[in-house]
């Protein structure tokens, strides 16, 4: 089991390694082809990704940051993601359906 930690950000990197985390790999982008069965994906990811994550029988933990609007768009560092109140969160996420360009759906229904 590879524990992978996806950031490009360094207030994240220093955030995780204060949180105690064992990471094994940390990349600025994942490569769904390197995830086995059994591995631990950290980051935020969308949620198409998360979804197969789950059906290679990864697990995925979210980290979740408050962030308020004023914030956006700035490097954030590792003592404000904690002031702020980051912490992970475990998903599991299943596409229903796919729903292609030129089908006559009605996006109401599930």
């Amino acid at each position: 089991m590879t524990t992978w930690f996806i950031t490009r950000h360094h207030g994240a990197t220093e955030w995780a390694k204060q949180q105690g985390l064992n990471i094994d790999r940390q990349l600025s982008h994942l490569d769904l082809d390197d995830i086995e069965k059994g591995d631990l994906v950290i980051g935020i990811l969308p949620v198409n990704l998360i979804a197969e994550l789950n059906q290679k029988n990864a697990r995925y933990l979210h980290l979740v940051l408050p962030l308020p609007k004023s914030l956006r768009g700035q490097e954030i560092s590792a003592a404000m993601m904690t002031q702020l109140g980051a912490r992970l969160e475990e998903y599991q996420v299943k596409r229903i359906q796919k729903i292609t360009n030129n089908s006559n759906h009605d996006l109401r229904e599930n």
